[in-house]
């Protein structure tokens, strides 16, 4: 198979480990940096050109958006469907998983456990915003924020207040959520291929953090699943459409409940707290799947 792994940095961890496994299985693993990509949009014949060539003869594409380049990319992977190539994440899918107000309305529909969550954009309506995830402590969250970044624990009620005040005054869009102390400061990723849970672990915050991001200092470690566990992790990679995942759950006392679906999840810390060969995985598994025209998203919200 000709295989594309749409990337801006080859030398990354997840995008090595993808080549290598692909190449392992006697795949043609191309990096193509998505962000140099240009497109012929036409009903005849549309095409992605990459330094001054079309790209033609793929049979499937992994796609590795990063979160400040989601609209040109998603553009990048739409454009690959048009052409009837097969996609590891489809582009619908990613844009849900980005827009972390309609991730949560759409696992919420879907009947996930979740945090209670607000949203709102007036600053009048602050007070019963805070009212609604229970007052302090309490999570404040910028909508475009990723590993961590802009996220803000308020102990109090006018803690919290002054935070959305001033989020609010520089026109951000936020979520406030409730705190889920039992959790401890750690968390789940449950990272799911196809309509299985393939591989799992524990993220414990550093000392006095309350974030679990590896990023911030964080430790993982394997992590055995409960069968309520893993059956969310799978309701919710199928809500938003995602054939890859990383789901980010929090134990809390009524169950697991999400926090997050990452569609372009990283490799790196899961491979080495549990040993397995997830990159693998995610080549058997366009081995199996990967056709062309099988671009069948029929979520329309």
């Amino acid at each position: 198979m000709k295989i594309a792994v749409l990337s801006q940095d080859s030398s990354l961890y997840s995008t090595k480990r993808l080549v290598e496994a692909g190449e392992a299985r006697g795949h043609q693993m191309p990096v193509i940096n998505y962000l140099r990509c240009y497109m012929n949009i036409a009903s005849q014949k549309p095409s992605v050109i990459y330094q001054g060539k079309p790209l033609e003869n793929f049979d499937a594409i992994i796609p590795r958006i990063g979160a400040s380049r989601t609209f040109y990319g998603t553009a990048v992977v739409r454009q690959f469907e048009v052409m009837g190539v097969f996609s590891a994440n489809e582009s619908q899918a990613i844009a849900r998983s980005r827009d972390k107000l309609r991730c949560l309305q759409i696992l919420a529909r879907a009947g996930v456990g979740l945090p209670v969550t607000g949203f709102a954009h007036a600053t009048k309506d602050i007070d019963g915003l805070i009212d609604i995830v229970g007052g302090g402590p309490l999570v404040i969250k910028l909508l475009e924020g990723t590993q961590g970044i802009g996220v803000v624990l308020a102990e109090t009620h006018q803690a919290a207040k002054s935070v959305i005040e001033a989020f609010r005054g520089l026109d951000a869009n936020i979520l406030v959520q409730e705190f889920i102390k039992e959790a401890g400061g750690a968390d789940t990723r449950c990272f799911v291929v196809g309509d299985k849970v393939i591989a799992s672990m524990k993220r414990q915050g550093a000392e006095g953090e309350f974030r679990s991001n590896l990023h911030r200092g964080g430790k993982a470690e394997k992590v055995k699943l409960t069968p309520e566990e893993r059956s969310t992790a799978v309701r919710s990679a199928k809500a938003m459409g995602l054939r890859i995942a990383g789901v980010d759950m929090l134990s809390s006392n009524r169950g697991p409940v999400v926090m997050e679906v990452n569609s372009s999840p990283g490799l790196e810390g899961i491979e080495k707290a549990t040993e397995i060969d997830v990159a693998g995985k995610i080549i058997e598994f366009l081995e199996k799947n990967a056709a062309p025209g099988k671009t069948r998203d029929r979520i329309q919200y």
